[in-house]
């Protein structure tokens, strides 16, 4: 019988996991870990050094607590000077949520929306001729983001105008077959959309969906992008606004005006009081002079009576 001695000489030694006794972390290393996944906010280096005890080297414990983070899910990243623990990048896209945002359609963009499903192919300008009032780019932009209408080709009139048209999106929105299903002008009596009176010989159009064109439209060119078929009409110029300098010298050209106007006005008026104030001169009498003729008569008269 084998003694209990050669037994365990004859059993394998059980082999040492370095992970059954783990080599300690330096203690530096395990405040830093504390204090930045406690913080909110990162912490800039100067924080956590006043953290530390005495005779740690703060940059150095940084970069090996950066290394150590660095294959895992969280990392130690540096963000305007300071430090925090963040999501790794390459799993950005597990925090991202998608959300359908809900916006509520305006009254003119509604309107603008049911003209061009009845009257489609229409331009900007036939949309404003129905509606009677001007249609602004930002309606027809929220319409073309939300893909229920496009852009099917120009006009063959002056300028080209651009003409619009609905989509398949528009039909799935409304849960809407084809176009012809829209309801038509005693539907919408019936479901009280319409005024029962309404004048003479008015009638909704038939819807068309047919996507060829017209003999009045030519297709977009290779070279349109949406920005350029939806920029508005070039304006007049206007003025340009005058620098302060320029603003200055008109006021007080103005006013050096203004000031010789009143010194012309002010001499005129001392002219005429002038005038007003001297003494009338005697215009000569026309029978002064016949006096003075017969005076000399009578002088001539009494010449001869002396002699």
């Amino acid at each position: 019988m084998a003694s209990l001695a050669e037994v365990r000489r004859d059993e394998p030694e059980e082999e040492v996991s370095p992970m059954d006794h783990p080599v300690a972390r330096p203690e530096e290393l395990r405040l830093l870990e504390a204090l930045l996944f406690a913080s909110a906010e990162p912490i800039d280096q100067a924080t956590l050094a006043k953290r530390m005890p005495d005779g740690v080297d703060i940059k150095v414990a940084l970069a090996q607590l950066q290394a150590e983070y660095a294959p895992r899910g969280v990392n130690l990243v540096r963000v305007a000077n300071k430090w925090t623990f963040r999501t790794a990048g390459d799993l950005s896209w597990l925090m991202t949520r998608e959300s359908t945002e809900t916006r509520k359609l305006s009254r003119a963009a509604i309107e603008v929306l049911s003209i061009v499903a009845y009257h489609q192919p229409v331009t900007r300008a036939e949309i404003e001729e129905i509606r009677g009032v001007v249609t602004s780019k930002g309606t027809i932009d929220v319409l073309l983001e939300t893909g229920w209408i496009r852009p099917r080709g120009r006009r063959k009139t002056p300028g080209r105008p651009l003409t619009f048209g609905t989509t398949d999106a528009f039909l799935s929105q409304f849960s809407l077959e084809a176009l012809g299903d829209l309801p038509g002008l005693e539907e919408l009596k019936g479901t009280g959309l319409l005024d029962s009176r309404l004048p003479t010989g008015f009638s909704v159009p038939s819807p068309s969906d047919d996507a060829t064109l017209r003999e009045d439209e030519e297709p977009l060119e290779p070279g349109d992008t949406l920005e350029l078929l939806l920029a508005p009409a070039v304006e007049p110029e206007a003025e340009e606004p005058k620098t302060e300098s320029e603003a200055v010298a008109e006021v007080e050209a103005a006013e050096v005006g203004t000031a010789e106007v009143e010194t012309t006005a002010e001499a005129e008026t001392d002219l005429e009081a002038e005038v007003a104030a001297e003494p009338d001169v005697a215009e000569p009498d026309a029978d002064e002079p016949d006096e003075r003729i017969d005076h000399a008569g009578d002088d001539d008269g009494a010449e001869e009576k002396g002699e």
